[in-house]
């Protein structure tokens, strides 16, 4: 949109709603347009989500109003490069390192030895990390064979290819620089073996020996229903396609499973995200039961899929949680971990309850909340780590009771190396409820990584308490995924050297 078009559209930016402009009717044809381009159902009941992200590309393009950047997205000669910076938007998503402990755990003790020894021959490994965002999860696998492998490794073909619809993260993800944020889940002896510290330790470079194995293609998932995809791009040992499932309606994630699969080879693995698995992938997929996650395998030849269960009741898709730490690499058992046949994925989207063990406090009310929490996590995930804390200490000076917003405060303040605020923050969300698990454990990792072993210990064993409360499978509130299980063997790492007792005490 050029000279006199724009001027014509735009409208004060003053006048821009904080919240979502519900009878704009350009508002309404923005939505089912970005819906229909990018495929992203998941935008169609979070309307404050998405008005966020419109707002911030509104501005910065200077189109004015709702209907002055319907203009321009549909501008000859500019509305292909603002699709491309909206795209950007309201896809980068949370990425960081070694993101979910129990996936990671059946990625190093199952899966990848595994495949080691069943390509020792050709020595060739092909993986796809789809929807890879800035290329945490992908350069994470990469450093996750490499430690497999050791010297070995340079006697292998690997090819790690990540793709992602977004231009703005992958430029990000080629360049391999990361925020403290995206390393929030590795000490720093973890972070100094794989990064080097940049800009002041304001940033960390990833090792050159870790990009070699790794590009980056922009592809849309939806390329698999309309075979637009590369013939190349099948054959996978490996593919990872997590947290993005969420963003497709409920008829389309089927269909994108059931070609993920085909994109496998016959004993091949596929890994989705905690929340994304569908009764209805086992009519053609076989689900298996690891320690502390299910991974997906084509159907063996000859054998009959078991009967489909109904596919759950529409719920709404779960909300972006703070992280928990990453696990840490110990060298594998030689012997590839034993698996069996996971039973069909009961009609639920998680594996278990959400729970906090204490009683909760009354919330306020949930959308301005949420939508608070939303923005910060954009922003930390975006690198605006000093605009996410601002956010967050406006948010907490309306809602001060809210636990679930002070552990994300207190993650923020330690990305940004003030540790005695973010010990603070922690131990707010505590007294607020003593019972939050996720608090427990990252205040532990927090205290031990300052030195404070009796203290971290106890923090941890407070976790590790709670958690053997619950049934193994219970989705741990605000951890990301993570569950008691998993959490237990965390903790078990970490205070392996110490000889201590997980009974729980005072932190």
């Amino acid at each position: 949109m050029s000279g006199p078009a724009r001027e014509a559209s735009r409208g004060p930016m003053a006048d821009l709603p904080s919240q979502p402009p519900l009878d704009d009717p350009a508002f309404a044809e923005l939505k089912r347009r970005i819906i229909a381009r990018t495929g992203h159902a998941y935008y169609e009941d979070k309307d404050a989500s998405l008005w966020e992200r419109l707002r911030r590309r509104i501005r910065a393009s200077g189109a004015g109003n709702a209907a002055g950047y319907a203009a321009l997205l549909a501008d000859a000669a500019e509305g292909e490069a603002e699709w491309a910076a909206l795209e950007a938007a309201i896809t980068i998503g949370e990425t960081f390192f070694f993101r979910d402990a129990g996936q990671f755990a059946a990625l190093r003790d199952t899966i990848l030895p595994g495949l080691i020894g069943r390509r020792a021959e050709s020595r060739r490994l092909r993986i796809w990390s789809a929807g890879c965002s800035t290329g945490a999860e992908p350069y994470s696998v990469a450093i996750l064979l490499r430690r497999l492998l050791g010297a070995a490794h340079r006697e292998w073909s690997i090819s790690i290819l990540g793709t992602d619809i977004s231009d703005a993260a992958l430029e990000a993800a080629r360049a391999a620089r990361f925020s403290p944020w995206a390393l929030r889940g590795m000490d720093l002896e973890e972070r100094l073996r794989d990064f080097l510290p940049v800009e002041g330790n304001q940033a960390w470079q990833l090792r050159p020996e870790h990009r070699g194995t790794v590009r980056f293609e922009r592809q849309n998932l939806l390329g698999l229903l309309d075979d637009s995809l590369p013939l190349s791009m099948t054959g996978f040992d490996l593919i990872l396609c997590r947290n993005v499932l969420i963003y497709f309606d409920r008829d389309t994630v089927p269909a994108l499973v059931r070609a993920l699969g085909e994109r496998l080879v016959p004993d091949g693995w596929l890994l989705l995200g905690h929340a994304e698995p569908d009764p209805s992938f086992g009519a053609f997929l076989r689900a298996i039961a690891l320690t502390g996650t299910t991974a997906w395998r084509p159907m063996e030849p000859g054998v009959a899929p078991p009967p489909a269960l109904p596919s759950p009741a529409a719920s709404p898709s779960p909300s972006p949680v703070p992280p928990v730490a990453a696990p840490h690499l110990a060298p594998p058992s030689p012997i590839e971990a034993p698996v069996r046949e996971a039973a069909p994925p009961r009609p639920t989207p998680v594996p278990g309850p959400l729970v906090s063990p204490a009683a909760p406090i009354t919330p306020a009310p949930a959308e301005d909340r949420r939508a608070l929490v939303d923005r910060a996590r954009a922003e930390a995930d975006s690198g605006a780590l000093d605009a996410a804390r601002a956010t967050l200490r406006a948010g907490l000076r309306a809602h001060p009771t809210d636990a679930a917003m002070q552990l994300l405060d207190g993650l923020v303040a330690r990305a940004l190396g003030d540790m005695a605020a973010a010990e603070a923050a922690l131990r707010r969300a505590l007294y607020l409820d003593s019972g939050f698990v996720a608090a427990h454990y990252q205040l532990g990792l927090l205290l031990l990584d300052r030195g404070a072993a009796e203290a971290g210990r106890r923090s941890m064993a407070n976790a590790a308490r709670l958690a053997r409360a619950l049934p193994g499978d219970t989705v741990l509130e605000e951890g990301d995924g993570m569950t008691a299980e998993t959490l237990l063997g965390l903790v078990r790492h970490h205070l392996g050297g110490m000889q201590a007792p997980l009974d729980g005490g005072r932190a």
